[in-house]
């Protein structure tokens, strides 16, 4: 029997082709079966061609929004239909369960999204320099998150799931943050589940580890070029939604992670090094680095920020049932729905 969950995967290059047919065919095989499998191509119709012809049972619908992964999602929770909507990366491959550990935890009413782990798998073997705490820059779970159940403040984009009506009454991914193709930019799940907790502040967002799937690692993402760059971007993303939600609630869990994770993780690295395992030093240095860079695209995107003016976020039509859309207007210093 098929759930009440639409599972969205988004894609923008025929490069990732094989990646993709392997993300679809890891949500077939989910012990809960999908309602529907959506696929959003972003911008290229050669791939939209490809996809309807040789992905049957697919619904497979153009990015209709700005080009970039955050008006894919929209253009996909707009032609989704179920009571769920789950995010699969074209690059991941959900593990059996997947989607049936997501949904168990949609029993308690005030969940109103979910997300899972992440488990990196590097094409070329995981380099000896990279520390587990830096595994955001790869997108995928890093040291520092919970091990176990527990609400966090926001939730990953390669693997996440939202009830679909919050979209109605908090608008959609906001565009002008996030990837555009291999521009190494993010955030944009982030701000959005900040935006989330603050208009629904007793609600609970969840990170179930027992919903993983595993997130190809290129070669090219092994570089120490591209670890910089991303860390350097992460800093101006951070500075935007800093800019859109407010310091504090933009910077909470950054905190932690800076003053926590971040010291402890240089001295393990300085222990393994103590114990014979000399890359553990450069893991120690690669985070010290690794904070410097995202700290000076953070000052550099503060500067920027100032002078750009907070918009709200878009609208985002839903599909079934006849339901209205809905768009977020400014009102005052909060937002309220407006029927369009």
């Amino acid at each position: 029997m098929a759930s009440s969950c639409s599972v969205i995967i988004c894609a923008y290059t025929l490069d990732r082709w094989g990646d993709l047919r392997q993300a679809v065919d890891s949500i077939r095989r989910q012990t809960a079966v999908p309602g529907e499998i959506v696929v959003v191509c972003d911008h290229n119709p050669e791939l939209l061609d490809r996809a309807r012809a040789e992905l049957p049972g697919c619904l497979v619908v153009p990015n209709s929004e700005e080009r970039g992964l955050s008006g894919a999602r929209n253009s996909g929770i707009a032609a989704a239909s179920r009571d769920i909507v789950a995010f699969l990366d074209d690059d991941a491959v959900a593990e059996g369960t997947w989607l049936e550990a997501l949904l168990r935890c949609y029993a308690d009413d005030q969940v109103l999204g979910v997300g899972g782990a992440i488990v990196p798998i590097w094409i070329n073997g995981r380099p000896a320099w990279f520390p587990g705490e830096f595994l955001w820059v790869v997108g995928c779970t890093y040291r520092g998150m919970p091990t176990y159940t527990a609400s966090i403040r926001n939730l990953i984009g390669a693997n996440m799931s939202f009830r679909r009506t919050v979209f109605s009454h908090v608008g959609g991914f906001r565009t002008g943050i996030g990837r555009v193709g291999k521009r190494p930019l993010g955030c944009e799940e982030t701000e959005l589940c900040i935006r989330v907790l603050q208009h629904y502040p007793d609600s609970v967002l969840l990170y179930e580890p027992t919903a993983s799937v595993g997130h190809r690692v290129p070669a090219s993402r092994s570089r120490v070029s591209y670890f910089w760059s991303r860390c350097y971007a992460e800093g101006l993303s951070k500075a935007l939604v800093s800019r859109l939600v407010g310091a504090d609630a933009g910077l909470s869990s950054e905190r932690v992670y800076t003053f926590r994770t971040l010291p402890r993780g240089m001295l393990h690295g300085v222990f393994d090094a103590l114990g014979g395992d000399l890359s553990g030093l450069s893991r120690s240095i690669t985070i010290g680095a690794g904070l410097g860079a995202t700290t000076a695209g953070y000052v550099v995107g503060i500067r920027a920020a100032k002078s750009m003016p907070a918009v709200p976020p878009p609208s985002v039509g839903l599909a079934a049932g006849g339901m209205p859309v809905l768009r977020l207007v400014a009102a005052g210093n909060r937002e309220e729905p407006i029927r369009s």
